[in-house]
């Protein structure tokens, strides 16, 4: 099963509104300016550990090269990655309607973490399992797991049906 993150607001957070990883050492720390949210590192590795897939499926265009290496610092490996390019190239580029900005079931992403009301609702619109999450919560890592459990039950009940 498939799970992926949204980074800006989810993984990626402002030290004066969220609990964040210490940043990367110098000189790494002048090249990587965003923030981890306490507990990313620990999060993922667990969800893989559990035998999840991880990916970022973002809007944002930064690339799959600057993601992977700001996240290598940390110990963390992706899966996947959808940037804002590649989601044009591959999910709206294929379409003649205006689509949401992220589509995870195109890439049979079982669960989506994003901050944005408007992600969440296009998951029950166009059919994709969201969990929104967006201020700080030190429980962030358990409920997503919790919910990644839950869908997992769900997809294996309805395959032995």
């Amino acid at each position: 099963m498939r799970i992926s993150f949204d980074l800006d607001e989810v993984l990626f957070v402002r030290p004066d509104t969220h609990k964040t990883e210490p940043p990367p050492m110098f000189p790494f720390n002048l090249i990587f300016q965003e923030r981890l949210r306490l507990g990313t590192p620990e999060l993922i590795n667990k969800l893989q550990e559990l035998g999840y897939e991880v990916w970022i499926y973002t809007s944002s265009f930064r690339s799959e090269r600057y993601i992977r290496s700001l996240f290598r610092l940390y110990g963390v490996s992706f899966d996947g990655i959808v940037n804002g390019s590649r989601h044009e190239r591959e999910v709206q580029a294929k379409s003649s309607i205006p689509l949401p900005q992220k589509l995870p079931n195109r890439y049979r992403i079982s669960l989506h973490v994003d901050d944005e009301t408007v992600i969440c609702t296009s998951g029950r619109l166009y059919g994709f399992r969201t969990y929104q999450l967006d201020a700080q919560d030190d429980d962030w890592k358990e409920k997503i797991i919790k919910r990644a459990d839950e869908i997992r039950h769900m997809i294996s009940a309805e395959q032995h049906k």
